[in-house]
């Protein structure tokens, strides 16, 4: 049966369609310097996440899953590769149809052509430039792809560089009232080094902007996991958050204002910034009448942490939460959405994850020697991570957040 040409050129024509279609994810998201929409790479992200959603679903163990989960990035970025070839293939074949019958012909040349710089025999000038391009667009696809992932390794670098070093800080996993405890204790020293605070609120000020900028043209570096399984730039900077909150909350007179309130602000952006790319519902601005999902009572299991160190605190626990609420409910939805469809570590405060787990509270290291030399018993019940039971995310009613 032969199919009429007319039929054929609308087919020719929904294979220019297909073409156009690959051609434009391909260059929005490998070089165009700004995010750009793409069903296409948005559907291999989906069904690559949904996929390894199941596979670890039985895993109850977080650093097995974490094993498993470390390889979902380069997959997607496989599969973008795959699916973007797949299409040019079955655009060009229907390119093709109208010039090369019967349909399975047109197939077979132009698989030889995409994948081999064609060595289809051909005869005719509009069939023989269509392979040509065919050829030089498999060739600029592998190319670009290859191209593709030092850009991505080097902001993954920078991004684990600013983590790695939060870890001694901030605990492991991190978590903010800890980064507090610890930079005042100083390992110990008996000299607080909480006037370092203002450059590592500045640092992180820049890291956050620089994510958000990275990974959102560049989505399938969210799914980048950090090396170690209890290391996560999502709980890295919400802990970073916290504790300016909590600084800017307890100690107004101490804290460092105007780093703090700008890493607050970067670090709000980010987050909502990174959400929307991965097509997460969170709104644009917060609701200040949502909430939090903190507790009270956890609020002050944390301000007694910081009290233990002699943490400087200016105001009663009371006094202070209403101005800590209202400054983590403008990046607390945001974070807890990515904290969850990524699947990082459980940490403190960090919400809920698709399966339910424990949270993990910082890994504290036994004390040693004091700067004196003298030995110190330590009751070793006393020295243990505190046990922390998961957030109830419950929302309490809250004054209006901080701007």
């Amino acid at each position: 049966m032969v199919v009429p040409l007319a039929v054929r050129g609308i087919v020719a024509a929904v294979g220019v369609l297909l073409i156009w279609t690959a051609a434009r994810s391909m260059i929005g998201t490998v070089i165009v310097p700004r995010p750009v929409g793409s069903w296409l790479t948005r559907w291999v992200d989906k069904i690559v996440s949904f996929g390894y959603g199941v596979g670890a679903k039985a895993i109850k163990d977080h650093k097995r899953r974490d094993r498993l989960m470390a390889g979902q990035a380069a997959v997607i970025l496989l599969m973008q590769l795959v699916a973007w070839l797949a299409i040019f293939f079955v655009g060009y074949s229907l390119l093709l149809w109208p010039f090369v019958t019967p349909i399975t012909t047109a197939f077979t040349t132009a698989g030889p052509a995409l994948f081999e710089i064609g060595s289809e025999e051909v005869s005719g000038a509009t069939v023989r430039v269509i392979l040509d391009i065919a050829a030089l667009t498999g060739i600029i696809t592998v190319t670009l792809q290859i191209a593709y992932l030092p850009t991505l390794y080097s902001a993954f670098n920078r991004r684990e560089t600013e983590v790695a070093l939060l870890n001694a800080r901030a605990g492991v996993p991190s978590w903010g009232p800890e980064l507090l405890a610890r930079t005042h204790y100083a390992l110990g020293s008996g000299m607080s080094t909480i006037d370092t605070l203002p450059d590592l609120y500045a640092a992180w000020e820049r890291w956050a902007a620089d994510v958000a900028e990275s990974h959102t043209t560049y989505l399938p570096l969210v799914r980048f996991r950090s090396p170690k399984p209890l290391s996560s730039w999502v709980t890295g900077l919400l802990s970073v958050l916290d504790s300016a909150a909590l600084f800017l909350a307890l100690s107004p007179t101490q804290a460092p204002v105007v780093p703090a309130r700008l890493c607050l602000r970067s670090g709000f952006i980010c987050f909502s910034d990174v959400a929307r790319a991965l097509g997460l519902d969170v709104p644009a601005e917060p609701d200040p009448s949502a909430g939090i999902s903190i507790t009270y009572e956890q609020f002050v299991d944390a301000v007694t942490r910081m009290e233990k160190v002699n943490f400087p605190i200016d105001r009663k626990p009371e006094e202070a939460w209403p101005d800590f609420v209202g400054w983590r409910v403008n990046y607390e939805q945001a974070a807890y959405a990515i904290a969850y469809a990524l699947d990082v570590v459980p940490a403190l405060w960090s919400g809920p994850r698709p399966h339910p787990r424990p949270e993990i509270a910082p890994i504290r290291p036994p004390e040693g020697k004091p700067p004196d030399g003298k030995e110190t018993k330590l009751d070793p019940a006393k020295h243990q991570p505190a046990k922390h039971q998961p957030a109830k995310h419950q929302p309490a009613k809250h004054p209006p957040a901080q701007t």
